[in-house]
């Protein structure tokens, strides 16, 4: 199947990996560019626990001075890529949770002390769900600095807009809610609604789907979880629409 990946590199070219593997042909075209050039200080004095509902999140903290002193606190990672990121970088006890921040919540309520310091959110400036206001309803003290800014692209290149239009891209996948809305917003305005309709959307989650519906969609195929694992069983499963 001719696929187009929409994630931030550098994850979107080990996306691209994973499913030439599978056997697809890959695209790719990032939607939202990461940078970490005005991040803020990551001060962690006084800090129990941190918090990382991004892999972005961790590499912001990897290049950060506070790296050493980090590693030995405990972090909250959302999702299974999230938590090997985390891993990978040295962290010594990485607690899994749930793959939204949404349900990350009750999560963390269960296994942080509302008295035991500050918790540190890793933070961009765009979040899908703000958590922070909950945890601190329930009494705890949530620091959020931004370690990274989001930039979403304002146009299709020619070349991916192409083809989109004469039919040769199949399906796309749709790993965020804002990407998606990305990429409904740039669709419109580049006026290819009708061959858009056609192709088949991998989205992460129901909310990434939600982001669609201005275009109406033919088919939307939705992870069983909120994480890549589950997007990549269903591109697995996907074939070719075209001959």
């Amino acid at each position: 199947m001719r696929l187009l990946v929409t994630r931030p590199e550098p994850d979107a070219t080990a996306l691209r990996a994973q499913l030439i593997a599978q056997g697809h042909e890959v695209l790719v075209e990032p939607l939202i560019t990461i940078r970490f050039d005005n991040a803020d200080p990551i001060e962690l004095d006084g800090v129990q626990a941190l918090i990382a509902t991004s892999r972005n999140g961790l590499r912001a903290l990897a290049s950060s001075p506070a790296i050493e002193q980090a590693r030995s606190l405990p972090l909250f990672a959302v999702g299974p890529g999230t938590a090997a990121t985390a891993k990978a970088l040295g962290f010594q006890n990485v607690i899994k949770g749930p793959g939204t921040g949404r349900e990350l919540v009750s999560f963390i309520i269960s296994h942080a002390d509302v008295n035991g310091g500050p918790l540190l959110h890793l933070a961009g400036d765009v979040l899908a769900y703000d958590f922070s206001s909950e945890l601190t309803r329930l009494g705890y003290h949530v620091l959020r600095p931004i370690v990274y800014e989001t930039e979403p692209a304002t146009r299709l290149s020619g070349s991916i807009a192409t083809r989109i239009a004469n039919g040769y891209i199949e399906g796309v996948i749709l790993l965020s809610p804002r990407t998606a809305a990305v990429f409904a917003k740039l669709i419109k305005e580049h006026g290819l609604v009708e061959p858009a309709r056609q192709l088949t959307y991998f989205c992460i989650s129901e909310a990434t789907a939600a982001q669609l519906k201005e275009i109406a969609p033919l088919k939307v195929e939705i992870a069983a979880a909120p994480n890549l694992q589950e997007v990549l069983a269903l591109t697995a499963r996907a074939t070719p629409q075209s001959i």
